[in-house]
């Protein structure tokens, strides 16, 4: 990977969790790091960071947008609907329309590189898959409006590489770790301590890659930095893949929280989802999350591994910190900030 001096990057998303991350291990690198945050936003991981420049907006206002890429070599779109919940509609507009803005505004600031952070989702399907590449196609149908939209979301900004305006996407998957509050883990935690999450392995493992968010954020760092990475997509995952179950019972044992318990037989979790899909369809549900759907129940029943040799060939990519540490460097945090409950809410 070429070293380059530093440069003014903007990172969306910053307040979140995952560009939280990516904005701290910008500055750790020497880069001069604009955040864009809404006013409402909680900004103190960011205000910690000396020196960083924050913008108040939304990616909806284009003034605002407009005002901070002024300056900007590299963009970090991290900002995304990833919660599950919303109409297509909303879908959509956060993860597509804005994206697209947001490119246009880029090329026309005279932004030379713009590295997104997309998802394995967006080329996910409802059956096993083991060391999966980048030549995967996306599928005809996606799962749900945050598969395809993250889909349609990628595809424009790979479609935007040129010569003088380099765009990248990065694919962490199920990305984990501290201030994590809303994500798979801590949403699998919530649902052991009451319990209510059964074993639905199925009596099989289920082999699946993971990334921590110190990982995900060094892939942005060298994405950012790396030459010939224009208009590719790159899987980002932690060292090694876990075994779903065993790892969500390792959690449970390391927050002491009951583990899955019940087994319960997949084809009928599997036909309850897909009848939960289509009710969940109606607009009268879609800002409230389902109870299960056909996406989250493929993330716990599907193998799904990510091979990240391409990661590692362009951006000289190597994880920093793996399962165990990790873990243990989580329970480390929630205690320091108010303990189980306060993590879980």
């Amino acid at each position: 990977m070429a070293e380059r001096p530093p440069v003014r990057v903007l990172i969306t998303g910053a307040s979140g969790f995952v560009g939280g991350h990516v904005a701290a291990a910008c500055h750790a690198a020497g880069d001069e790091v604009r955040a864009l945050v809404r006013r409402t936003s909680d900004v103190r991981h960011l205000v910690a960071l000396p020196g960083v420049d924050l913008r108040y907006g939304d990616l909806a206002d284009r003034e605002a947008v407009r005002a901070a890429l002024t300056g900007v070599e590299v963009v970090y779109h991290v900002a995304a609907l990833a919660t599950g919940v919303g109409s297509a509609a909303r879908h959509h507009a956060v993860n597509v329309d804005a994206t697209r803005m947001l490119l246009v505004q880029s090329m026309a600031a005279g932004v030379r590189r713009f590295v997104h952070m997309s998802s394995p989702s967006a080329v996910m399907r409802d059956e096993d898959g083991i060391g999966i590449t980048e030549a995967e196609p996306y599928p005809e149908h996606h799962l749900s409006e945050y598969c395809r939209t993250k889909a349609a979301a990628e595809r424009i900004v790979l479609r935007a590489n040129g010569p003088t305006f380099t765009t990248c996407a990065l694919r962490p998957r199920a990305v984990w770790g501290p201030r994590d509050r809303h994500g798979f883990l801590p949403r699998l935690l919530r649902l052991m301590r009451a319990g209510r999450l059964p074993d639905l392995s199925g009596g099989r493992r289920v082999y699946a890659s993971t990334c921590h968010c110190l990982n995900a954020a060094l892939a942005c760092v060298q994405a950012g930095r790396a030459r010939d990475v224009g208009g590719k997509a790159y899987f980002v995952t932690d060292e090694d893949d876990v075994d779903v179950w065993a790892f969500l019972a390792e959690a449970a044992e390391v927050f002491s929280v009951p583990p899955p318990g019940r087994k319960v037989p997949l084809p009928v979790v599997r036909g309850l989802a897909r009848a939960a899909d289509v009710v969940w369809r109606l607009p009268v549900l879609a800002d409230r999350p389902a109870p299960l759907s056909r996406y989250s129940i493929a993330l716990l029943t599907r193998h799904a591994t990510y091979d990240t040799s391409a990661a590692r060939a362009d951006l000289a990519y190597e994880p920093v910190i793996g399962r165990r540490e990790g873990l243990a460097e989580l329970r480390e945090w929630v205690e320091a900030n108010g303990g189980l409950d306060a993590f879980l809410g």
